[in-house]
């Protein structure tokens, strides 16, 4: 029975790289010199933005997303949380979502039923896995998903006949 997954996930090589290039540029750039900025990954898959002032924290916040971009990193998997001064630094973390969460899967879900197709769908952990006789009914949910306007970037993987 012909089947696919649906799953949201991050490469953290590319994020990684990403991150390095960022530093990088933060390195050169004229209006950062002097300023004690950096880009850091935790091991929680969490990015730790520190700088001197919080408008400086949101200009990094920038350069990180054009290089995530540049390296097909969608942006939409970050979740940025406020901005803390501590000390003489401004320090925002920035986690990078990996899996489906168990509400956005249930709506997936319902609008895959909704299609009234012979669909089976079962959430597995952070990802969906969707099942049915006919390749065509398949292809079309994916173009449903695809079409649909969520907020985290989804992946289409493991496609077997």
């Amino acid at each position: 029975m012909p089947s696919f997954d649906i799953v949201s996930e991050v490469d953290m090589h590319e994020l990684n790289n990403s991150i390095d290039q960022a530093n990088r540029e933060v390195g050169i750039r004229f209006d950062f010199k002097g300023v004690d900025a950096k880009f850091e990954l935790t091991e929680q898959e969490a990015i730790t933005v520190s700088a001197e002032a919080d408008f400086q924290v949101r200009q990094m916040l920038d350069i990180l997303r054009s290089k995530l971009t540049k390296r097909g990193v969608d942006t939409k998997s970050l979740v940025e949380e406020e901005i803390q001064i501590v000390g003489q630094k401004a320090i925002m973390n920035v986690k990078a979502q990996q899996g489906i969460n168990s509400d956005l899967a249930r709506k997936i879900v319902k609008m895959i039923k909704e299609t009234k197709k012979k669909i089976q769908t079962a959430i597995q952990g952070e990802k969906l896995r969707v099942s049915g006789k006919k390749r065509d009914d398949l292809q079309s949910i994916i173009d449903l998903v695809k079409s649909s306007k969520l907020d985290i970037p989804l992946q289409f993987v493991n496609f077997r006949d």
